[in-house]
């Protein structure tokens, strides 16, 4: 297993009138990663960003850029959003018709192959792919918006995940999504997640950004 914990901002509750300011501000506060959440209306009911934002996050930072793919036919967009500057990119199982294909166009363009479950998927789903992924991002809500409530049911698929991945691919990431805050991140990452994507506790946090970063890294478990 990898043992490192990160924490990846979403950008999806961020102020875009200020976007890059409010990406320096987390990534002073101690950010690993800029967690980008593209989203066509069709996969899933919102309409979000396209390579254009990926490009704009990458002239405010070098920190990684973690993309995820809620879109329709991802595969037709690999090279779009590589070329902006994608550091990982990641697929749903529930609608890559050619995972393994996908997966592998991705590592060729240079990024690091990330796949996805929503709540519902069962675990079973990933494991002819789980060779071939740098990430495993679990969805604790069901995707689209940011701000609901975590869906606990999912974390025993988290362990499940995690005991393969170590019998298969011990360095992967299991990234979690979705009602990340304080009080939920311990759970995750006793099930064994180790990358955790918050966006209102962080851009929507009552007392600023950094004081959001500093109270989910104040979660972290002790290694």
């Amino acid at each position: 297993m990898a043992n490192t914990y990160l924490l990846s901002a979403s950008i999806l509750s961020a102020d875009f009138s200020r976007l890059g300011e409010q990406i320096q501000a987390a990534e002073q506060a101690g950010i690993n990663w800029v967690h980008v959440d593209v989203m066509d209306g069709h996969f899933v009911p919102n309409i979000t960003m396209g390579p254009f934002i990926v490009a704009a996050c990458r002239q405010v930072t070098n920190l990684p850029l973690d993309v995820h793919l809620m879109i329709d036919h991802p595969q037709n967009f690999i090279k779009l959003f590589a070329d902006a500057g994608a550091t990982t990119l990641s697929v749903h199982v529930e609608n890559t018709m050619h995972l393994h294909r996908t997966l592998q166009e991705i590592r060729e363009m240079g990024c690091k192959p990330g796949v996805v479950l929503n709540p519902s998927t069962p675990a079973g789903m990933v494991t002819p792919i789980l060779h071939m992924v740098d990430l495993v991002l679990v969805m604790t809500v069901n995707p689209g918006y940011s701000g609901q409530s975590f869906i606990s049911e999912v974390v025993p698929k988290i362990a499940c995940i995690r005991q393969e991945l170590d019998r298969i691919n011990p360095q992967a990431y299991i990234e979690v999504d979705g009602g990340i805050t304080s009080e939920t991140l311990p759970l995750v990452a006793q099930a064994g997640a180790n990358v955790f994507v918050a966006a209102t506790s962080i851009f929507k946090y009552p007392a600023g950004i950094s004081a959001g970063v500093q109270a989910l890294k104040a979660a972290f478990p002790d290694i």
